[in-house]
């Protein structure tokens, strides 16, 4: 895409948000508010937090597990191809 046919993308989407005005973005607004208000949604964030929290030790364990695993393989994958005796070789 052309940097013009960006800038008139850009600017059309401009004009088109603009139409829809600060009353609607009002709405939109007062409406996130009062879901992200909402006993039930604070209680589901907390709890989601709170399992976050507990599970992140184990995922961090896990994660290094895999790293070092990896690691090991790429280490081993790299000496086994600069192995001049290796499968190929002609000596």
């Amino acid at each position: 895409m052309s940097k013009t046919s960006m800038i008139v993308a850009g600017a059309t989407g401009y004009v088109l948000g603009a139409r829809a005005g600060r009353e609607r973005y009002e709405q939109i607004a007062t409406q996130a508010r009062r879901f992200w208000s909402n006993p039930k949604v604070q209680k589901a964030s907390q709890d989601a937090q709170d399992l976050a929290r507990e599970k992140a030790p184990i995922v961090g364990e896990k994660l290094a597990g895999a790293a070092k695993g990896a690691a090991g393989a790429a280490s081993s994958a790299v000496s086994r191809d600069s192995d001049p005796s290796g499968p190929g070789s002609s000596t």
